[in-house]
């Protein structure tokens, strides 16, 4: 057995064990909650279900994925409505704001459990999140019957993409897409308006130009545009660019520019 066969099958054994009396699972249908929600399917059956978060700050379209990705697994979808903005801890904007957006989800799958008379919940970190900047995590750590599968069996972003693929889930390839108010800088106070014309920017933008990976940071007004670094060529065009800025300014930013450097996670640390 190599490496990967002894990591699913721990990944397997700790489902089983830490699920047995059903378990709630977070399921935004990125690659890493989809595939979590796979197997366990696979392992509990009926005693997992999927749930997804109604928010300000995620998008319509992602709802959608979610539900279309449940479907594909076969696992049932439960949605529930959380409220981050009615929490100052969060709309402040301070650098550990993920703590009380996740917090804030957890307890609402917490909830779920109970009323399902489930034991568990289990939530899509993965080992390579922990090098990275994710005070969500703390969240995790604080809370009692809530797990994170792939950091317990020490899976890698990498290997969940190919365990993805080798499962036959569609979204194996699937861009990251974290929640809006990740374009806000730190300590600019997160607003739903905020929120909702960064969604829309982001979908005129995409509307205008074919772009997979995409990011359009509110600077307080100024719209900042990330994009992927081998896909910044398509702004390479007077009339994109004049439309875009027509469009967004349209929206209520009163600067667009174009961050030469392109995407990369984590760029509003630097600021």
């Amino acid at each position: 057995m190599n490496e990967a066969e002894t990591k699913y099958e721990t990944l397997k054994l700790f489902i089983k064990d830490k699920g047995k009396d059903g378990v709630a699972i977070a399921f935004s249908g990125g690659v890493d909650s989809a595939t979590l929600a796979a197997v366990c399917k696979d392992v509990l059956g009926d005693k997992a279900v999927a749930v997804t978060a109604i928010s300000p700050t995620y998008t319509a379209q992602e709802l959608d994925e979610a539900q279309t990705v449940a479907q594909e697994i076969g696992i049932k979808l439960v949605t529930v409505e959380t409220d981050e903005l009615s929490n100052e801890d969060f709309t402040s904007s301070p650098e550990n704001r993920c703590y009380f957006c996740k917090k804030e989800l957890l307890n609402q799958l917490l909830e779920v459990t109970e009323k399902l008379g489930f034991g568990v919940v289990f939530e899509g970190t993965n080992f390579s999140d922990l090098k990275k900047h994710r005070p969500g995590f703390q969240a995790v750590k604080e809370l009692e019957n809530v797990y994170s599968p792939w950091v317990e069996s020490g899976f890698t972003k990498t290997e969940i993409q190919s365990l993805a693929k080798t499962l036959g889930l569609s979204v194996y390839d699937k861009l990251p897409q974290p929640c809006l108010a990740s374009r806000i800088p730190y300590h600019e106070k997160i607003t739903k308006e905020k929120l909702e014309r960064i969604a829309k920017a982001e979908q005129t933008i995409k509307r205008i130009v074919e772009v997979k990976q995409l990011r359009v940071r509110d600077h307080s007004g100024l719209a900042r545009i990330e994009v992927g670094k081998d896909e910044r060529a398509l702004f390479f065009d007077a009339q994109v660019l004049d439309k875009i800025n027509f469009e967004l300014k349209r929206l209520g930013f009163k600067y667009v520019a174009v961050d030469l450097e392109g995407y990369r996670s984590g760029s509003l640390l630097m600021y």
